[in-house]
């Protein structure tokens, strides 16, 4: 009898990769808290997750039949982040404790989501082994 991770495994390998992604989202908003014109990003986790559950990826575009068909590690939609700070004059919505509070909110429940794994590959270890 085949193991189907999907069941085994649960929502928390969907979890790492929309955790990742958020991740570079986040970390490329506190680089550039200091440039002129740029929009704060952030991605909208539930859509993000029912899409990563769903394993629909964007399909990328090929200019030749021979071309191998690429998929985007894309897996929802970058949203820009509403200002909760008036404009500094200089159109960059980075509110910089907001991104650092967000950051580390996304890192701890990517640690969760590692660590629910880890148990979840125990189990499966256990029970293979006959423990």
């Amino acid at each position: 009898m085949a193991i189907s991770f999907d069941n085994a495994l649960g929502i928390h390998q969907h979890t790492l990769g929309v955790r990742s992604q958020r991740a570079e989202l986040l970390a490329g908003n506190i680089a550039n808290a200091d440039t002129p014109g740029y929009k704060a990003k952030d991605l909208d986790f539930e859509a993000a997750l029912a899409s990563a559950k769903a394993k629909q990826s964007m399909g990328l575009s090929r200019s030749h039949n021979n071309h191998i068909a690429g998929q985007s590690s894309l897996l929802s939609e970058e949203l820009y982040r509403v200002p909760l700070q008036p404009d500094s004059g200089d159109g960059n919505t980075v509110d910089l404790q907001t991104e650092r509070n967000q950051f580390m909110e996304n890192a701890l429940q990517y640690q969760a989501s590692v660590e629910f794994l880890g148990s979840k590959f125990s189990g499966l270890r256990k029970a293979l082994r006959g423990d």
